[in-house]
């Protein structure tokens, strides 16, 4: 019996995290970074590491950060239900860019200053979080896929290092309110998406 072929989501974050490890490797080694060197070391074509990286100092940055980030697993654990598991991946990711605040601000720069190119050159960065949801929503599989791709673009602005900056240097929030901002934007959200309790 053969496994199912990934999903789509699921090879983009293998191609993402190899490309994040070769750029540890080359870092380890005391080598140059680039988006080229990443994509030699991990094994993938040039053409297709630009796809998700086209800027060194932004692949560099986001390398520094992927040691972090616990596995879905572990983020999901104690999630009984879809609700629980997309809440519970919320509060990680705003959590995660507190306790890594310098960190995740330095990322942002990168990528901001990355986003400057044409925009048929720009990448869509990070996506973690983009992974996560999704797999929960796979796992689900109740949702129809218009409802799960308004509730990844709904949470995914909702939480993460935009989420802390814009609670944090814009209406002053504290960490603690901040968290409790996101939990109840990820209630909202869920309210409207997902079907009554």
């Amino acid at each position: 019996m053969t496994s199912p072929a990934p999903t789509r989501g699921a090879q983009k974050a293998r191609t993402r995290k190899a490309l994040l490890a070769a750029a540890r490797a080359l870092i380890a080694r005391g080598a140059e970074v680039t988006v080229t060197s990443a994509a030699a070391e991990a094994g993938i074509s040039k053409a297709t590491a630009y796809r998700y990286f086209s800027d060194p100092a932004a692949l560099v940055a986001e390398a520094g950060l992927d040691v972090v980030v616990a596995s879905y697993e572990e983020v999901t654990a104690d999630g009984r239900d879809l609700r629980a598991r997309l809440a519970a991946i919320s509060l990680y990711f705003y959590d995660l860019a507190c306790d890594h605040e310098a960190a995740f601000r330095l990322f942002l720069a990168r990528n901001l200053d990355a986003s400057l190119t044409p925009a048929r050159d720009r990448t869509r960065r990070g996506a973690r979080r983009v992974t996560m949801y999704e797999r929960a929503m796979e796992e689900d599989g109740t949702l129809p896929r218009r409802t799960r791709d308004q509730l990844v673009r709904e949470l995914s602005m909702a939480t993460g290092a935009e989420s802390m900056i814009a609670l944090f240097d814009v209406v002053g929030a504290t960490r603690e309110e901040g968290r409790e901002a996101v939990a109840a934007v990820v209630e909202a959200v869920c309210d409207r998406r997902l079907p009554p309790r």
